[in-house]
């Protein structure tokens, strides 16, 4: 079973940046989609961002012009880059690979203060 490990997340401040990484035990090629998901204190986990093998893209309202997905097929690992954060971006941060039903990190804190 594949296993993920995030890394990136921390304390930042308000317009800060941040690049989330997750490397994947084994190739990411043999998945169909890869993502970010996040989960707030007292809220559901919710979609950040996705990419498809075939390039597609989806991103949350809430993150769009502002955080960029991407993957690096060599290495295993796939980015969120997440520019001009907000406090309400505050959550642990998740990596998935083939959706709700799929693969799941141990997740990540990103805190984002005022």
């Amino acid at each position: 079973q594949v296993q993920l490990v995030e890394s990136g997340g921390g304390l930042v401040q308000a317009g800060g940046s941040l690049r989330l990484s997750c490397a994947a035990s084994e190739s990411i090629f043999r998945f169909n989609s890869m993502g970010w998901y996040r989960q707030a204190p007292g809220k559901q986990r919710e979609l950040v961002a996705t990419l498809t093998t075939g390039g597609s893209l989806n991103y949350a309202d809430s993150v769009k012009g502002r955080f960029t997905i991407s993957r690096d097929n060599i290495k295993n690992t796939v980015y969120l880059q997440m520019n001009s954060l907000k406090p309400e971006d505050t959550a642990v941060y998740f990596c998935n690979l083939d959706g709700w039903y799929g693969y799941w990190g141990q997740g990540t804190q990103v805190t984002v203060s005022s």
